[in-house]
């Protein structure tokens, strides 16, 4: 038997570990403490009443004006009851869940309170049932029968109205054997497998995507593979005749109350009142008013997921793939809104009519708001699926847009001076979405990073090829989505180009909606033996109902789970990675960031804030649950080459560095519309500053590498034989070294969960209510099961592994310690290959030895040391935030505003004294030696792998509830 302890990846610096058992890291669940997070409506609607009703309605011999939920009420958890029982007892019996108790909203009040609050009760209550019927409307699908989603934490459902299929987790398809499936970590050998398999297209190409960009380059660098641009490609397949269907989300482009309503409707509701109203009541009707129509305004200003966090511009993608061929034909849906006629005629018919009771429900609401069963206003295709000829699938969660193709290490700088044609990531590819998102796509000049001074954003990502039976299923659900969107909107269009696929009914006279996928991570977390890995864009799950609005219950399957273990003294774990910053926010701070600020306090809701949080959840139970349980980020580094080699290319031709980058990246063809940076250059000339540079720069000095691209991107430093970085040299130009640094988080994107090394469920969906709860984002994942075998080890102990799932899991852990070498994306090897040749993976390795077993100790002390570490020296030389040292918003000016953001106001404002993700390097001495020690730091970074900061501003209402995040719209952000 191997010995896992002596794989030669020690605890780094074990000795000098710092312990993080701090209480507070996973809540205040304490009996006087618990249960923080008060239930009821949010913002200024809810607020107003809760008070005004509070003020009347408390108890005699009870003036607390605590939270609903106390810990008092529920019961201890002991070994002899299930975990199952204890926070949903309604599974087991059919008794209704305890009465509130005291100090919630299921008192009644005296009979004093009662005569002063008879019809302002009956008001509020209107206005409460106004706020829910919106919620309802803006969170559930429309059409007639009966819905469900998945908020109970056990995998099977069986209250009747599912489909009668007998598929597991109620998929819309059966298991299938007989499948070959590869895994693909990471952009670069994603897309070059895609470009292969388009190559080889005969007869159709299907493409179902949230985001499509024609403009997108599958392999790269585009000036050495300028014919694998994707719309080249589907041009050329379209020529040979490939008939190509795409279907693309399309996308909410105006904010409803701004584009349908006239601004007098607020008052005009208002006048409706009987003169004879009280005045409070006509304060309180007007308030409510007002707020409804502010709230949905101020959301769709600055809420990043209602419309898609980047402007996608379905219209250009339709537009510009269509213009090509007659055999390219590509849908865009849903429609969200009615039009403008249509909505004010209801409007007019139905309002004027209604009584005082009747004008303050959700009926009327959805009246005013067009919310009738034929708008979708907030929700998104967000799928990622592509067929080749039928035979062959690609799916996870890889679009093929800008901003997601990158290599496994992720380099952030792409400044070339000694050869232009080395930029990987042209034109509208070079992106920080948390600094400049893609704003305006249609106006490409918009994109104003400067490559000689910014980072891009890296893009961690994971997606699967697969061949045989499985993809029979994967077409039929295409076919279905195709049927369904043109019955619906393109058969009356009369192109001959549009028809159906395949002659079957559309879906929804088919198929119930469903909640497969959340079925499915509930039943593999369930039945899981040994440990669980996700890596998620998102993690906002519930373990209890009063968590509203947040409706799944994976998190109620994780707390069940870890209880079994704990209680039983097996030794069990769930690993989780996501982003730090979810959501593409800048500045924290800012107003525009409330979407990101909501994600954010959702998220720790369900981890470790609120009162029923996970790790409250175990916490409550008598077990660390930091034992069993946490949670990870990822973040790089790099060093912008604007050295002396820059300095010298820029004078020998007279041009800028990034006036011949603009010209480079119009030749290429990778703005918007071929317009790009709107230079004029292209293909019949218009390149004179490129070619001018280009020329010079082939004169300049190799400078140590610096000249010649060998350190155009130090990101090589961090993974495995990389160079130390203490060693690469430096050259100051017009930027010195110390300003040439920069770091950025590493966005996660994946959607996967490993369980055992054993099973992969791997899709497009989140783990977040608007995928999992099946009536908002439509998704797609799938289950592998790999019956080859692999040995392997748990807990020191022999264990038969699934191959595909124990690889996929091993080469991810490797990547996020830097135990991968770099990845060069002109040298394709097995990796680069659609499914039919397998992944290369170099089992038995002393890396591989490494990660082998993620239950042994020294795994553990590894993976975790190496995560404290990198935290360390990113916060020391970066400050980067989301960081455990800021707990409040004061902290945060401390830590990180009063040095990356302009200070004073008006004519007194000063600029920032760092620009975004560079080194604050006035916490270092002066000159050659502050640089050294910045080297020295950061040459102990390994991979990607950061710690989650659990205490991030834990002190404060991180949302700051009111307009744009009330009742009314947080459904959206969940």
């Amino acid at each position: 038997m191997a010995d896992e302890n002596n794989t030669g990846y020690d605890n780094p610096s074990r000795a000098a570990r710092r312990e993080r058992q701090d209480d507070l890291a996973y809540g205040e669940y304490d009996d006087e403490q618990g249960g923080s997070a008060a239930e009821g409506d949010r913002g200024i609607i809810g607020d107003t009443i809760n008070r005004f009703r509070h003020r009347h309605n408390k108890p005699q011999g009870d003036y607390s004006e605590g939270p609903s939920y106390s810990p008092d009420a529920q019961p201890q958890y002991s070994s002899s009851q299930n975990v199952t029982q204890l926070y949903q007892p309604q599974l087991y019996s059919q008794q209704q869940r305890p009465q509130a108790p005291p100090g919630g909203h299921d008192h009644q009040p005296t009979a004093q309170a009662s005569s002063k609050m008879s019809f302002l009760g009956k008001l509020t209550d209107k206005v409460q049932t106004l706020s829910s019927d919106v919620a309802k409307t803006i969170s559930k699908s429309s059409g007639p029968g009966v819905k469900h989603s998945h908020t109970h934490f056990v995998s099977d459902c069986d209250d009747g109205v599912h489909d009668n299929l007998n598929h597991r987790y109620r998929s819309f398809a059966p298991d299938q054997g007989g499948n070959d499936v590869k895994w693909y970590v990471d952009g670069c050998t994603y897309m070059w497998a895609v470009s292969r398999a388009l190559e080889t297209a005969q007869e159709s190409i299907w493409i179902l995507d949230w985001w499509l960009s024609p403009e997108l380059y599958l392999r790269r660098p585009p000036s050495k593979f300028e014919a694998y641009r994707l719309d080249r490609m589907l041009l050329t397949a379209a020529q040979r005749g490939v008939k190509v269907n795409i279907i693309v989300y399309k996308e909410v482009t105006q904010a409803l109350t701004r584009k349908y309503l006239s601004p007098t409707l607020p008052g005009y509701l208002h006048s409706l009142l009987p003169p004879s109203t009280d005045p409070v009541v006509s304060l309180l009707s007007g308030l409510g008013i007002a707020a409804t129509f502010t709230s949905l305004e101020e959301v769709e200003s600055q809420n990043p997921l209602m419309a898609p966090p980047v402007t996608v511009c379905s219209s250009h993608t339709k537009h510009h793939l269509e213009d090509l061929h007659r055999n390219i034909c590509v849908f865009r849906h849903p429609d969200h809104l009615p039009d403008a006629q249509s909505l004010h005629s209801s409007f007019a018919s139905g309002f004027q009519s209604l009584t005082l009771d009747q004008k303050f429900n959700g009926a009327a609401l959805k009246g005013i708001y067009g919310m009738n069963d034929d708008v979708v206003l907030y929700w998104a295709h967000h799928e990622k699926l592509l067929l080749i000829d039928g035979n062959i699938a690609f799916m996870g969660g890889l679009d093929l847009c800008f901003g997601r193709w990158d290599t496994t290490d992720h380099p952030i700088a792409d400044a070339h001076p000694g050869n232009l044609d080395n930029i990987l990531f042209p034109g509208q590819d070079f992106n920080n979405a948390r600094v400049m998102d893609f704003d305006d796509v249609p106006h490409w000049q918009n994109n104003k990073l400067d490559r000689t001074t910014s980072s891009r954003m890296g893009w961690s990502d994971i997606a699967v090829s697969l061949r045989g039976p499985v993809v029979e299923d994967l077409a039929a659900h295409f076919a279905d989505r195709w049927n369904f969107i043109y019955d619906e909107k393109y058969s009356v269009r009369k192109d001959e180009r549009y028809s159906r696929l395949g002659g079957r009914q559309h879906m929804s006279d088919m198929l119930p909606q469903r909640h497969s996928i959340a079925n499915a991570y509930i039943s593999v977390i369930e039945k899981s033996q040994h440990f669980i890995y996700i890596e998620n864009q998102f993690f906002i799950t519930a373990t209890h109902d009063a968590q509203k609005p947040i409706r799944n219950k994976i998190g109620a399957a994780i707390v069940d789970r870890i209880l079994r273990a704990a209680t039983s003294g097996q030794k069990y774990k769930v690993i989780v990675v996501i982003p730090a910053v979810p959501g593409f926010a800048g500045d924290l701070q800012d107003e525009a960031s409330l979407g990101t600020r909501a994600i954010m306090e959702f998220q720790y809701n369900s981890i470790n804030r609120g009162g029923h949080s996970i790790m409250e959840a175990i916490g409550k139970a008598g077990f660390n649950p930091m034992d069993y349980i946490r949670f990870y980020n990822l973040r790089n580094y790099d060093r912008v080459n604007s050295s002396a080699a820059m300095t010298e290319a820029e004078q020998k031709s007279g041009v800028s560095y990034e006036d011949a980058r603009k010209q480079h990246d119009d030749v290429v063809g990778a703005g918007f519309g071929g317009r790009g940076e709107e230079t004029g250059a292209g293909g019949h000339g218009g390149q004179e500053q490129y070619q001018q540079y280009q020329q010079a720069a082939q004169n300049i000095s190799r400078r140590q590498g610096l000249g010649d691209g060998k350190w155009d991107s130090v990101s090589e430093c961090y993974m495995l034989n990389g160079p130390d970085l203490r060693s690469v040299p430096w050259e100051n130009g017009d930027i010195k070294e110390m300003d040439a640094f920069v770091s950025e988080e590493l966005y996660v994107h994946s959607k996967v969960l490993i369980a055992d090394d054993r099973i992969v469920i791997c899709g497009s969906a989140n783990l977040n209510d608007r995928s999992q709860l099946g009536e908002h984002d439509s998704e797609i994942a799938i289950i592998v099961e790999d019956p080859t075998p692999l040995d392997s080890y748990m807990d020191g102990r022999p264990w038969r592994a699934s191959k595909f799932a124990a690889t996929l899991r091993r080469e991810l852990f490797r990547k996020h310690l830097g135990l991968i070498p770099p990845q060069d994306p002109a040298r394709p090897d097995q990796n680069f290959e659609p499914v039919g040749i397998p992944n290369r993976y170099d089992l038995g390795s002393r890396e591989d030895a490494a990660v082998v077993d993620p239950l042994s100790d020294n795994f553990l002390n590894f993976w975790n040391s190496t995560a404290a570490r990198n935290t360390e020296v990113f916060g020391k030389v970066f400050h980067a935030v989301p960081h455990d040292a800021v707990r409040n918003w004061k902290q945060y000016d401390d830590f990180y505003t009063r040095f990356f953001h302009e200070q004073g106001k008006d004519k007194d404002k000063q600029p920032a004294r760092y620009k975004w993700g560079h080194v604050v390097a006035e916490e270092f001495p002066p000159g050659a030696e502050g640089v050294a020690v910045v080297k020295e730091l950061l040459s102990s970074v390994r991979g990607t792998l950061v710690e989650m900061p659990l205490l991030f501003l834990i002190e404060e209402d991180i949302a700051k509830e009111g307009l744009g995040l009330n009742t009314f719209t947080e459904d959206v952000y969940t």
